[in-house]
């Protein structure tokens, strides 16, 4: 699970002040792991908490508080995305494909790469165009771009197959 959370909450506290201050939760035996924590490009501060599935529910469906803030909470998923070829779920002594650029989708490293943004190409959608021809998803991003149509999919994919 992903929470939004004030600066002045410690990773240590973020599950008492969830209990204390949303007793509407019914969350007295919550059972709630903090993993870590990391800060946004808008400066937010967003640890990452593992739930049970019947908490998990509850705090999806209702408003949290802590502090004097209202937090936004969701679920926390990573497509693992392998940098050498800029394809999803598979690990390092698995990769056969050619190191490709995840800006330019060209055959050369992420280093070397010195063109404008105009020039991005995601290699993951020219590879599901060549297999899609009726189905053409648009290219001009690059491979790390949070709203990819096939980074979505590996997210709802993954969404799917876990059990809740």
């Amino acid at each position: 699970m992903l929470i939004s959370i004030p600066n002045d909450t410690s990773l240590e506290n973020v599950r008492q002040i969830i209990t204390q201050q949303n007793p509407q939760l019914s969350l007295k035996d919550l059972i709630m792991e903090p993993k870590f924590c990391y800060t946004s490009k808008k400066g937010t501060r967003n640890p990452i908490i593992e739930v049970e599935s019947g908490t998990r529910n509850k705090l999806l469906h209702t408003k949290v508080t802590i502090g004097w803030t209202i937090c936004k909470i969701d679920d926390y998923i990573v497509g693992k995305r392998r940098f050498r070829c800029s394809r999803y779920n598979h690990k390092h002594r698995e990769c056969r494909g050619d190191e490709t650029c995840p800006l330019c989708a060209r055959n050369h490293r992420l280093s070397i790469y010195k063109s404008s943004t105009l020039e991005y190409k995601c290699m993951k959608s020219l590879v599901y165009n060549k297999h899609h021809p009726a189905n053409q998803l648009d290219i001009a991003h690059s491979s790390f771009d949070k709203k990819c149509p096939n980074l979505i999919a590996v997210q709802e994919k993954y969404k799917k197959n876990t059990g809740y």
